[in-house]
């Protein structure tokens, strides 16, 4: 099938570059796939909204029933001890950290709102068709993308449902997976796209929607702590965002490069839940729902040139986010905007899709990373002196301290041996504030066709039992947030088991895995979770 323009990914990115593409000229033919059953099934954020890129893209969202209702209201920051809560004074926070002009939405629905604005200008928006190949020209230029063969059994041989996949051709494909999108990884690779760069840095974030008291509600409060129950050596904070019907929006992020094997993401999270200041407020609510999303942190150090012949990378699947606004929609949707615009020059006047970059080097965006990037960073040195620092860099400095601090490690590095480390020992899970792994799943929704090639692939089966469980004690049982990885005794013999069913597609295993051992590629279409209102 030719087109003018693929897009690979449904989320904020790609929607806003079809919106915009249609924009400009309505006789582009473009084409988006999404790997989800449907446009938001596979989307997961806090989500505070800043709306200054739809403000651009479609004026007036306010009069088209969007679903962006609730307006920040109130905001709170707590510095939390084992039992104790410190209130952080707002008006001390950092500007870029303050919401009162922001949203607090469901950033799904946003996308299954986005994707009704694209196919009524005409794009063709087909769900449930992952892209699993990238199919390139006689010079090596992208010349597209190929879905993949549907009904595959595990050992490769074609079921009664079988289906052959197509080739998309198109004289610009634009790549906008989302965090360690499994495409834009090869292409990075493929064409050297972070020479010169610093290890990209990831964390992974848990949300829990819960249903509360009304005596314990306050719509539009956007409330953030950091500190407890993580160590002042691991980069981590939590959010609750009162939403609309009485529900709140409750998540943890845990930075990727934490460096105890012994640490599960997922345990620290149902903990955090335990603090008073937490507890008192969703108790006697109910969780209604749960997703988890590795999120990209490394900021302009770790941006990736976004073009290449043929093809350009944007949003989340380059890195656009905003770490200490906690935000990477606007950014990732101006992202591809700008895309937008630069392949309507290239296919008009046939300029050189280089001039991505110098777009986005004017843009507001590009100014927001440039601001940011030092934050992350800092936090190496601990949460005191990260936070000391981050206050001198955006109050006093406003981001613009004449120095740049560096990455200098990848996630999958930093972790430290097992027999140098303490294990951790985590409460069991209560059913009411806390809960497990398993009854965690089945809140997501997930669903992967019986008897299809698992998607978790090892690139040597043997290393998980001959090095990662006798050097680190395999940490993919505690890394994974849904139990997909685990050691178990058969014949007095450890033997590693993937259950591939379970994956909610974080990556997270993609990124962590010390040898970069596991390799996440798409499953057969429509798999993973549907997440409804996260």
């Amino acid at each position: 099938m030719e087109y003018d323009v693929v897009i690979v990914g449904g989320g904020p990115s790609g929607l806003a570059t079809a919106i915009k593409l249609k924009q400009l000229d309505a006789n582009l033919n473009v084409c988006l796939l999404e790997k989800a059953s449907e446009i938001g099934a596979h989307i997961l954020s806090g989500n505070v909204f800043e709306t200054r890129a739809l403000d651009e893209l479609i004026p007036n969202w306010k009069e088209l029933n969007s679903p962006i209702k609730t307006k920040v209201s109130k905001e709170k920051f707590l510095f939390l001890g084992k039992k104790k809560s410190l209130s952080w004074p707002t008006w001390l926070l950092p500007s870029v950290q303050k919401n009162h002009n922001n949203y607090i939405i469901s950033l799904a629905n946003l996308c299954r709102w986005l994707g009704e604005q694209a196919e009524a200008l005409g794009v063709e928006i087909f769900p449930g068709f992952p892209a699993s190949e990238v199919i390139y020209d006689e010079n090596g230029a992208v010349k597209g993308i190929a879905t993949q063969d549907m009904g595959i059994d595990k050992q490769g041989n074609k079921k009664d449902s079988f289906e052959s996949g197509m080739e998309l051709h198109a004289k610009v494909t634009v790549f906008a997976e989302g965090c360690r999108g499994h495409l834009g990884k090869q292409l990075i690779k493929k064409f050297d796209l972070n020479k010169g760069k610093d290890p990209q840095q990831y964390g992974i974030g848990f949300k829990e929607i819960w249903e509360i008291n009304e005596k314990n509600h306050e719509k539009g409060l956007v409330m953030h702590t950091a500190g407890w129950p993580l160590d002042n050596n691991t980069y981590g904070g939590s959010f609750m965002y009162h939403a609309e019907n009485k529900q709140v929006f409750l998540g943890y992020v845990i930075g990727l490069d934490y460096k105890n094997p012994y640490l599960s993401p997922f345990d620290e999270f149902q903990r955090f839940k335990t603090h008073p200041a937490i507890k008192k407020i969703i108790e006697g609510g109910k969780r209604i729902s749960f997703g988890a999303r590795a999120l990209i942190e490394g900021g302009l150090q770790s941006l990736p040139k976004m073009f290449m012949p043929g093809a350009l990378l944007i949003g989340c699947d380059a890195g656009t986010l905003n770490m200490p606004k906690i935000k990477g929609s606007h950014t990732a949707m101006k992202s591809g905007m700008i895309a937008a615009e630069t392949i309507v020059e290239n296919l008009k006047d046939n300029k050189d899709l280089s001039i991505y970059e110098d777009k986005f080097k004017k843009s507001w965006v590009y100014e927001e990373l440039y601001r940011a990037r030092n934050v992350k960073p800092s936090f190496n040195w601990g949460l005191i002196f990260g936070i000391i620092f981050t206050g001198i860099d955006q109050i006093l400095f406003r981001g613009k301290l004449p120095l740049t601090l560096r990455h200098k490690h990848a996630d999958h590095e930093t972790l430290r041996s097992a027999s140098e480390t303490k294990k951790i020992d985590y409460p069991k899970p209560d059913n009411v504030i806390t809960f497990d792994k398993t009854s965690s799943v089945y809140l997501t929704g997930t669903n992967h066709t019986d008897n299809q090639p698992v998607h978790l692939q090892l690139k040597d089966p043997n290393l998980p039992i001959s090095y990662t469980l006798e050097k680190f004690d395999e940490p993919a049982q505690r890394y994974c947030p849904v139990g997909v990885y685990e050691v178990q005794i058969e014949n007095d013999k450890p033997k590693f088991i993937i259950n591939s069913q379970n994956c909610i597609h974080c990556k997270t295993c993609d990124i962590k895995e010390p040898s970069q051992n596991i390799n996440w590629v798409t499953p057969e279409g429509g798999g993973g979770p549907k997440y409804g209102n996260m």
